[in-house]
């Protein structure tokens, strides 16, 4: 998320800022990301079309334990309970953009409907609300779409003027990396054939 951000707290991870590393071949196909920002509100919506195989796609986005690893911004991720389809994940990071700097906690409470969607809401931490969904979605081109929606309102100062375009760059930043992990996996996955 080494310092890391709230809009994987949004995502799950979450978050998109190039390919490292990856095979045209497996790039995604079109990306698209919006942000708004109405008054304490914060809504974004993020999507990629890949060229994936689509159990590797929900291997990396449920994959809680490492998202840290790979995702800008999130110092933690760690499962904490899990009862069948339903989860408890803490993830913290910080939040860092020009002279910005804020701290973020959370524990989510993640239901998941394998394998094509995720659900999560904070349940604590510092975000008052938080509620975001994952959803996977093979499409008849063989392409598979991988989109992400979800609204916070955290329990600190975001600033009005910088806001929506700093939440984009973070979410940007987040969801190309989960997008980059997805394609290293499955160009990795191809290589093992």
């Amino acid at each position: 998320m080494a310092g890391r951000t709230f809009a994987t707290l949004m995502a799950m991870a979450l978050l998109l800022a190039g390919w490292p590393g990856a095979g045209r071949e497996a790039m995604a196909q079109q990306v698209d990301i919006t942000a708004a920002h109405r008054g304490e509100l914060i809504t974004v919506t993020a999507s990629a079309e890949l060229q994936v195989d689509s159990h590797t796609v929900w291997a990396v986005i449920s994959d809680y334990d490492h998202l840290a690893e790979f995702i800008p911004f999130m110092s933690r991720s760690k499962v904490v309970k899990r009862e069948g389809d339903r989860l408890q994940v803490d993830m913290a990071g910080e939040v860092v953009f020009l002279i910005f700097r804020q701290p973020v906690d959370a524990r989510l409470e993640v239901v998941e409907t394998p394998p094509r969607r995720i659900v999560a809401r904070a349940v604590s931490g510092n975000l008052r609300s938080m509620e975001g969904r994952y959803a996977v979605e093979p499409l008849p081109s063989g392409l598979v779409r991988l989109s992400y929606t979800g609204s916070l309102t955290p329990e600190f100062p975001v600033p009005p003027v910088l806001g929506t375009v700093f939440v984009r760059m973070v979410i940007t930043r987040q969801f190309s990396a989960m997008v980059a992990e997805i394609v290293r996996r499955d160009a990795a996955a191809r290589g093992a054939r």
